[in-house]
């Protein structure tokens, strides 16, 4: 009797345990896209993107490309890959409402296009279609590569360390973009401190379920950078009330 207890208690632990993991993975998936909830209402509601840069959906567009290709190669959690669908698809949705907001705000009949193959313009361009061209060409690119060299351990890694270096690097164009404009208005404040939760949730989920190392050392150059963004919102805001008064 006290064995089928203590076998009956192992498998309520055992099954809250799965849960719990369960959970964590959805939050995992779906928790990339949050961030960007309150930015995209921020710019919809201003019609005005100069806060947000652009840049950061670049980034994170390479970053998940090239991790879904790193998958193929050497196939981690599932949860990660799922991951990478729901950021692209998110960053797709914030660069389709940047291209409908400048376009609407702009009094120039001059479009910048992939197509003018003008480094000046490089990932300003009018027309949303353009970034959907860039991640197919990027897409392919990959693809072929991966196909040839598969077979190469060295390849692999490489490929997935291109992958995080970039995710790493997701808040420096944000980062540059307030240090230009020495403001941070128009950038959302939400969205920097969901980043930083995530960060540090998605971070110590790499740890405890032992991911690649690489994965581990993306999430703590993230969170670096997401530090580095709120000490700008605390610095300019500042600057901004010493000249007020």
């Amino acid at each position: 009797m006290r064995n089928s207890q203590v076998v009956l208690q192992e498998e309520e632990t055992e099954g809250l345990r799965m849960l719990l993991s369960w959970l964590a993975s959805c939050l995992m998936v779906i928790g990339v896209a949050l961030p960007y909830v309150p930015q995209y209402q921020e710019i919809q509601r201003s019609s005005n993107t100069e806060g947000f840069s652009t840049r950061v959906c670049l980034v994170l567009l390479i970053a998940n490309i090239l991790r879904i290709f790193f998958w193929i190669g050497k196939q981690f959690e599932l949860t990660l890959l799922l991951q990478s669908v729901v950021m692209i698809l998110t960053m797709l949705a914030m660069l389709h409402l940047c291209c409908s907001v400048q376009n609407t705000n702009s009094v120039s009949t001059k479009r910048h296009r992939l197509s003018d193959l003008d480094p000046k313009y490089f990932w300003k361009w009018n027309v949303f279609e353009d970034y959907l061209l860039f991640c197919f060409g990027l897409s392919a690119l990959c693809a072929m590569v991966t196909t040839l060299l598969l077979d190469s351990a060295v390849f692999v890694e490489m490929l997935g360390s291109l992958a995080v270096m970039f995710e790493a690097m997701l808040g420096l164009p944000q980062l540059l973009q307030n240090f230009h404009n020495r403001s941070t208005k128009g950038m959302s404040v939400k969205m920097v401190l969901l980043w930083t939760a995530g960060d540090i949730f998605k971070t110590s989920y790499f740890v405890m379920n032992q991911s690649p190392s690489q994965f581990s050392a993306c999430g703590s150059v993230q969170i670096l950078i997401d530090v580095a963004i709120l000490l700008q919102v605390l610095f300019y805001s500042q600057d901004r009330h010493l000249k007020l008064g």
